[in-house]
Formats: C-alpha cells, structure tokens, sequence
C-alpha cells in the first residue's frame, strides 16, 4: 500500500531555509572560533575581576569604576612582568640544560642495560640495537645544536600570543568599565516587569556559580603553587643540585595546570617532579613524595572548605565537561568547562522548574463527600 504525503511549497521552503540558517551559523562560529576564545577568555578574567575591582572603587573618592579597573590592571600587569622576569630565565636554563644532557642520557642508557646484552648477543639483535641508539643520539645531538634555531623560529608565534594576550586584556578592561552600564541598558529594554525580575535574579545565580567557582579555583591553585614554590626553595638549602630560583618555574606551573580540573595538578606534579629530576634524581623523587601528601590535604580539607558546593555538578557531569572543553579550547576550554557546565545547569533548572504541569488538587470520593453532607445537615 503506497501512501502519498504531500508537502506545499512553503513549508519546503521554510524547512530548507531554517536548515541552511543553522548551517551557515555554525559554518560562522567555526570561522570565529579564535575571536570567540578571545572574547571568552576576556570575559572569564572580567568576571573573575570584577569582585576586586568593586572593592578598589568603594575605596576610592567618588567610587570611581575607572579609577578600580585602572588600580586592579596596574596590579595584574605588575604580577605579570614579576613572574615573566622571575620565570623565564630558569626556564630557558632547564630547557638548555636538557638539551645538553639529553646526548649523555642516551649514551648512559645504552651501557647500562648490561642484563638485556645476552638476550640480544643470544638472537643476533645488536646491530638493530646499535642502528636504533646511533639514530637516537643523532636526533638528539641534532635537536640539541638548533635548539637555538628553534627557539628564533618560535619567535613569531610568541609575536601573536603577545597580540592575542594585549588584546584579552584590552577587552577586560572595557567590558569591566562598561560591564554595569550595558547590563542597565539590557534591563530597560523589559517591558514585562516581571520577566525582567524573575531574568534579574536567574542571572545573579549564573554570575554566583562562575565568580564562586572562579575565585574558587584560583585560591586554591595559589595556594598549591605557593607551598609547591616554598618547598622547592627549601630544598635548594639541602641539597646543592636544586637552584633557588627553580621556585619560581615551580609556582608558575602548578598555578596554572593546577586551574585544569580533575587531572591538571596531577600534570603539575609529574612535570615538575620531572624537571628536578634533571638536576637531581632524589629531589624529584622527595617532590613526588610531597606532591602525593599534599593532594590528600588539598582534596579532603582545603579545597572542599574553600569551594563547598560552588558548582552542584556530579563527577561524571564535570569529567564529561573539562572533556569537552579540553578538545574544543584546550588548555583555557578545560578551565572555563565547569563554570560554563553549572551555568547551563542553572538555566536547565529554571527552564524545568517553570514547565513543569501543576498539580492537580486531590479529588474527594463522592462516599465521603456525601457522608459530610449527611453529617452537616444532622448537625
């Protein structure tokens, strides 16, 4: 049995219209996707700024916004020269240091592993052997006499990420200067008043949940970097290999892997207990020790006393998010995941909460509804 559907032409139309609508928006976000990273990352800092820049202005004479922002971006720009001009020279010291012993470690390898010799000398494995650490000690003396080549070659991409840097902060500094003014101007375009203050206060639990999880993470991550950095620094008073001024590469590292959820500071301690190891083997193994103690402080009394219940998502919602994140944006996607996640979670709440069908009331059996007429009228 055929069954003839028929479909008129505007209806075709408009399907195939809606169709390549969203296909043309989305073809526009992918296009976008650096501005849009920009633009998000640059709205990420403002709402993680915006809490110290009220303070500075409440201090100020006339609660100047201007004269906040202006305090809060001298500070920030002033953290951020500290840690380039503390960070950066021992960092490339590392890196050269890796690419002059990284040679020597393929030559201590290939005449330590005494015990493998008889299995290889057994099935006629050497000259395999000696092919494969020939073409590892040459990459590696290779890679060791352009590392300077390539650190010129990179020279351009740090040229933009300076750019995009500059420009993030451009962008925070307006949106925290005119941030209030567009969120008036937003509010009087609210015919319904009570729409607008029913949106008023679904807004305040989203800035809530992004501003307590953002100035949540940031604490604790300082906190981590800083009792990474100072045990560093106190084993460079023990143990001659470690210079004092790997503290602060230290601080750096663990801040910033440290904000990645789930698995970032557990990033941090393998590189760091890695790049102590270049320098001294039992120092990178004491770091590990101290690293593993001090993720069972952080996650049972300091992170839950500092974040509570910021963001009410399960571990599986904020795996499945940091994820996502991780994959679309990288590094800055797996930071921003959670907040962007408890906020849709937010609007998801909401949007059931005031679509979900009314209760009807209870309906009376008619037996005792006539039993309580009866009663009345004996009464």
């Amino acid at each position: 049995m055929k069954v003839r559907i028929e479909i008129d032409t505007k209806t075709f139309v408009r399907f195939w219209l809606v169709v390549i609508g969203f296909g043309l928006a989305g073809l526009m976000i992918y296009s976008a996707r650096d501005a849009l990273m920009v633009l998000g990352t640059a709205l990420f800092l403002a709402l993680a700024l915006n809490a110290p820049v009220r303070k500075l202005a409440s201090w100020l004479p006339g609660k100047s916004r201007l004269g906040g922002t202006a305090l809060a971006f001298m500070l920030l720009i002033i953290i951020l020269t500290s840690v380039i001009w503390f960070v950066v020279p021992p960092l490339v010291q590392q890196s050269a240091k890796f690419a002059e012993t990284l040679p020597g470690l393929v030559n201590g390898v290939n005449e330590q592993w005494h015990g493998l010799k008889g299995f290889v000398e057994q099935n006629g494995l050497q000259p395999q052997i000696d092919s494969l650490m020939n073409n590892i000690r040459g990459q590696a003396s290779s890679w060791a006499a352009s590392f300077g080549a390539n650190i010129l070659g990179s020279i351009g991409s740090l040229a933009s990420f300076l750019a995009s840097a500059f420009l993030v902060l451009v962008l925070t500094f307006l949106m925290l200067l005119e941030g209030q003014e567009w969120m008036e101007r937003l509010w009087r375009l609210y015919r319904d008043e009570q729409r607008r203050d029913h949106h008023k206060v679904l807004v305040g639990k989203i800035y809530n949940v992004v501003t307590g999880y953002i100035v949540g993470q940031l604490t604790v991550s300082g906190i981590g970097s800083l009792c990474a950095g100072a045990f560093v620094f106190g084993m460079s008073w023990f143990i001659p290999e470690i210079a004092a001024n790997l503290a602060m590469p230290t601080i750096l590292l663990v801040f910033l892997l440290s904000l990645i959820p789930m698995f970032g500071a557990t990033i941090a301690g393998v590189v760091v207990g890695l790049m102590l190891m270049l320098n001294s083997v039992s120092a990178g193994v004491i770091y590990l020790i101290y690293f593993v103690i001090y993720q069972q402080i952080e996650n049972n009394f300091i992170a839950p006393v500092i974040q509570g219940k910021k963001v009410e998502l399960s571990a599986l919602a904020i795996l499945a998010a940091v994820t996502v994140g991780l994959y679309v944006g990288g590094l800055v996607g797996g930071v921003v995941a959670i907040p962007i996640a408890g906020s849709l979670k937010v609007l998801m709440d909401d949007y059931l909460a005031h679509n979900r069908e009314p209760q009807a009331p209870p309906r009376r059996s008619p037996l005792k509804k006539a039993l309580k007429k009866a009663a009345k009228e004996a009464g």
